[in-house]
């Protein structure tokens, strides 16, 4: 109980200052791997673990489902090519590149050993590079490249440390054995994916007419993707990213309204709680792995750390020049659909930041060997990962936006392709208005014209972007006139008047919720529509 009563405390003050990095504008990924650091060095904390067995259930799914959620399949699709490349041939070239450094660099660490290392800290995290990128200006292919690349890349990623964990444990390998088994488990997780997809599409379109049900159902979908694909020896991994890409795609059609807001708000808060555990975790843990290692120099443990953190940004500039440039020489097609510009390779190799699945994947190394021996160099691995972490999250992360910056990058504006987006919508309601509605009664025809109308006005006056980086991170001026700040004052004058009545007791307790409810879903349209996020 008291182990329990101190993760809570520890996740009030991640939550703090989280907030504080919200307020700031700070990376939270960075602030998760430095409160790891701080919990580290609080005395008299006790060293909670959790079993390795669970560690990938209880982190993976949800995280990576939640990424997958929001990652467009359009824009996936388009990138595909350089998204395999990077999740499969970077993964896998990394892992090799790593585990030959620490190899020669590491006294006694075996190859199996050094290849498990390589292959923990060779994918990019999708969390990190989204929340990083966000608000740059980035290309938009190139976000999808980087978001695509670190939700497929855990693949990879896990199961060369799946074969690399073989060959300590049952000690054998065989290298064309495992290179067809990526493929039949990249296949059977993809397909159970869908599938599971296609299943809960038809529940969620036929049966569910519950709110709280369609949250339970959509919590509960990646672990049963996950479970199910990792039962028939699939990828769970990518069984969890196709669910996530072929039920966001239908967002529209299989939910309510209500649902998709309470949808969003939970999966958040969920997300958020499993990264700054999972940091949490680590950092209770960090005194332990420490003492673990303490045999080791000081000196020694620096270099080591950084060294493998060098290869790993080193690695990524080595890759991308080859991946990027070969198909464009070898075809014109590339040539003439794909604009290219120097500037993205080499934000696309200093985006390469490493987190939460790197961190859990090193804490679900076993404990033992077979249930006798002791698993070798686990507290040494697990350092060297989060020293990895550590320097990508903090060194790439935070010099990202100022590379940006000096390499002069245009940056994209999402409010100009948001004017013409709302634009062509709202024209095309007020063409329709127009062709269908004509036999309307006069007032409600003028009403429900008007609205639109008052719309399209708006956007007229929307102030598009200048200049990004003299403006921080907002991109030009707000889309919303007063008009809609208006709305917003008269929406709280209602609220205060029905919470006054409700405070007084002569309101129904059901009529207030459904009024209140009303209100706070009017609030949400009108406050996105007021903020780009």
């Amino acid at each position: 109980m008291e182990n329990v009563s101190v993760i809570i405390m520890l996740l009030f003050g991640v939550a703090f200052l989280s907030l504080i990095s919200k307020k700031y504008n700070f990376p939270i990924p960075i602030v998760l791997v430095l409160c790891g650091v701080i919990i580290s060095v609080i005395p008299g904390l006790p060293v909670i673990a959790l079993s390795p067995e669970v560690v990938f259930i209880v982190f993976l799914p949800p995280l990576l489902y939640h990424s997958a959620w929001y990652t467009s399949w359009s824009d996936f699709k388009h990138a595909i090519r350089p998204i395999t490349l990077a999740a499969v041939g970077l993964v896998f070239f990394t892992t090799f590149a790593v585990a030959v450094v620490a190899h020669e660099l590491i006294d006694d660490i075996s190859w199996p050993l050094a290849f498990l290392l390589g292959a923990i800290v060779s994918p990019p995290d999708a969390v990190s590079a989204a929340s990083i990128t966000k608000g740059l200006g980035l290309n938009p292919r190139l976000i999808a490249i980087l978001e695509g690349e670190s939700l497929v890349n855990d693949a990879s990623g896990l199961v060369a440390y799946k074969y690399a964990l073989t060959a300590i444990t049952a000690g054998n390998f065989v290298l064309w054995e495992a290179g067809i088994n990526f493929v039949l488990m990249s296949l059977i997780g993809i397909a159970i994916g869908v599938a599971i997809g296609f299943v809960m599409s038809y529940i969620h379109k036929k049966f569910v007419n519950d709110d709280v049900i369609e949250v339970t159902l959509t919590l509960l979908t990646p672990f049963a993707s996950y479970l199910l694909a990792e039962h028939f020896e699939g990828s769970g991994v990518l069984a969890v990213v196709a669910t996530g890409l072929f039920l966001s795609a239908r967002t529209g059609t299989i939910f309510t309204h209500e649902s998709r807001i309470m949808t969003g708000t939970i999966w958040n808060v969920l997300t958020n709680i499993l990264n700054g555990l999972i940091f949490i975790l680590i950092g209770l843990q960090l005194r332990q792995i420490i003492t673990g290692i303490s045999t080791y120099s000081g000196m020694s443990l620096f270099i080591w750390g950084a060294v493998v953190s060098m290869v790993v940004i080193l690695v990524r500039f080595l890759w991308v020049i080859p991946a990027t440039m070969l198909p464009r020489f070898l075809s014109s097609k590339i040539r003439e659909k794909e604009e290219f510009d120097y500037r993205n390779m080499i934000i696309f190799g200093w985006s390469g930041m490493r987190g939460v699945v790197s961190m859990a994947a090193a804490l679900a190394l076993p404990l033992t060997i077979n249930n006798t021996e002791e698993f070798p160099f686990r507290d040494l691995i697990i350092y060297l990962v989060f020293c990895v972490i550590l320097s990508t999250l903090v060194i790439q992360g935070l010099t990202l936006p100022w590379i940006i910056k000096k390499l002069k990058l245009q940056p994209y504006s999402i409010i100009a392709e948001e004017y013409d987006i709302r634009n062509i919508i709202v024209s095309e309601t007020i063409t329709h208005i127009e062709d269908n509605f004509s036999l309307l009664n006069d007032d409600l025809l003028h009403n429900i014209k008007s609205k639109y109308e008052v719309k399209f006005n708006r956007l007229q006056k929307t102030e598009l972007p200048a200049n990004f980086f003299g403006k921080g991170n907002v991109m030009g001026g707000e889309i919303f006139n007063d008009f809609t700040k208006l709305q917003i004052d008269l929406l709280n004058v209602e609220r205060s008047k029905l919470e006054a009545m409700h405070k007084s007791g002569s309101v129904n307790e059901e009529i207030f919720r459904k009024i209140e409810k009303e209100l706070d879903l009017e609030e949400t349209r009108l406050w996105m529509e007021m903020y780009e996020d």
